[in-house]
């Protein structure tokens, strides 16, 4: 306990080095519009207005160079794309299954992608709302068209993790995303049972199909499953596409620290440690809005049983707002620098208008200015792919007089067209570039074979130019760069 007391003032408020891989998220919230849409889209001029908002909080988010947007797509029963299993969110338009003149997941992807930066879509999983909420669905509601799978508990629906169809319908859900959409990932939310819900009514699918088992045992079995269960079938749709989970922030008792009673494991049968160990994970987000001693023993359990998977924290910035907690700035300071210090993928920002309209404490503006001055690339996924892409060739720069510098490469060849690669651009006024530095990456995931360099101001133009590919899964080639 006292190790990780001293913590506290073992990591410096300056930022450390800043790494050339590292997850840099945000959750953008859709449920009841607390981050977007603030608009309601029921005419052509207010569709524009509630498109411009989404673009204004992504052009901001890629000024600090985020690089990963985990953007809300399923809420409690409801979506924001157009699906064939449920109805839109009322969200968008006011009433529910209302269809605001475009698809918003197909809008958030374009415009993710048009900035480098990855689209994840964020699922709320078992939970399906209040009994007012689902009334308000209707005939569309799961309740209705699935009763079998549905079950009620304090006033609440939720999918019942122990039918076996359960997986299925979520399944159904997930194809349909992976398949019509570009997304990078699929990112499951409240895959686990209510808090310490003892008296959970599934004690039929539990004497039916416990076969021995401790409830909790199967209860974390049902999980896994469903998991499992996506995790395969993604895979084989879109290999490259990740899939992750926001688990309770403590996965249990550490023997560093206690939970205090409340983790994954025992208080919502959330087995993630074995989800890691048995790799059917590619990233978790923990949801770690915890402050010094509940946050750097429990944050160091994920990073030494992550099986060499991904474990980007989430830090609780609301926290910072005085409504909410009031904590200073220098708590989540300490913690991206603990994150980096031990390695770690990365962070995520819960939530993203807390980095927007409210500005907490300054926390944008420290980012920019000392935690993501420069961009980063995302972490590579060897499990799946460690092969690298060829290398682009015929780099071909022309300096404009308007200052601008246009770059042209012949594509890449003999790569596996379902997973063809982008490109990063990498200025610097030394030859030949130096690519493992971070401050010299000027775009990525760019797609197509062009680009034109603009600099902000006409001294801080670059000479020398490379071009490396780089496919889905993080592998990067060997520098295109012109002959001087």
């Amino acid at each position: 306990m006292l190790l990780f007391l001293c913590l506290l003032s073992a990591w410096p408020l300056s930022a450390s080095a800043q790494p050339k891989h590292e997850v840099r998220a945000a959750w953008i919230t859709t449920a009841y519009g607390l981050d977007w849409p603030h608009t309601r889209a029921t005419s052509a001029a207010s569709q524009k207005r509630q498109k411009a908002e989404l673009i204004k909080m992504l052009d901001k988010l890629q000024a600090a160079h985020f690089n990963t947007i985990l953007f809300q797509a399923r809420t409690r029963g409801d979506v924001l794309y157009r699906s064939d299993i449920e109805p839109m969110n009322a969200v968008l338009t006011g009433k529910t299954d209302g269809d605001p003149g475009y698809d918003p997941l197909a809008f958030a992807v374009e415009e993710c992608h048009k900035r480098g930066m990855e689209c994840h879509a964020w699922m709320v999983t078992l939970p399906l709302g209040n009994r007012k909420h689902v009334q308000s669905l209707g005939k569309q509601s799961v309740t209705k068209r699935h009763p079998d799978i549905c079950l009620t508990y304090r006033r609440h629906y939720y999918l019942n993790a122990g039918h076996p169809e359960t997986k299925e319908y979520l399944m159904s859900l997930v194809r349909e995303v992976v398949q019509r959409y570009d997304v990078d990932g699929v990112h499951f939310d409240f895959l686990r049972y209510p808090d310490k819900a003892r008296r959970f009514p599934d004690a039929y699918d539990y004497r039916k199909r416990g076969n021995g088992r401790s409830l909790a045992q199967w209860r974390r079995d049902n999980l896994t499953e469903i998991l499992r269960y996506i995790y395969k079938e993604v895979k084989e749709i879109k290999p490259w596409v990740k899939v992750s989970t926001c688990p309770v922030g403590k996965y249990r008792d550490t023997s560093r620290y206690s939970s205090r009673g409340w983790n994954a494991f025992n208080a919502v049968y959330q087995d993630v440690q074995g989800w890691l160990g048995e790799g059917i994970q590619d990233q978790i987000y923990p949801m770690m809005y915890f402050k010094g001693n509940h946050f750097y023993p429990f944050a160091l359990d994920w990073k030494e049983q992550s099986n060499g998977r991904q474990v980007i924290p989430g830090l609780g910035i609301y926290f910072l707002h005085p409504s909410e907690g009031n904590w200073s700035l220098d708590e989540i300071e300490r913690q991206m620098n603990f994150i980096r210090a031990e390695e770690m993928a990365g962070e995520a920002h819960y939530r993203a208008a807390f980095l927007m309209e409210q500005d907490t404490q300054g926390l944008y503006d420290l980012l920019v200015d000392q935690y993501y001055t420069y961009p980063a690339l995302q972490p590579a996924m060897p499990w799946l792919d460690a092969q690298k892409p060829t290398a682009p060739a015929g780099l071909h720069i022309e300096h404009r007089k308007d200052g601008n510098v246009q770059l042209s490469w012949e594509e890449s060849k003999d790569n596996d067209p379902a997973n063809a690669p982008m490109y990063v651009i990498y200025a610097s006024d030394t030859y030949p570039v130096d690519i493992t530095r971070p401050e010299h990456i000027v775009a990525q995931s760019v797609r197509g074979t062009t680009y034109t360099y603009t600099p902000l101001l006409p001294w801080e133009s670059q000479k020398h130019f490379a071009v490396t590919a780089i496919d889905r899964y993080g592998n990067e080639s060997v520098p295109c760069q012109e002959k001087p």
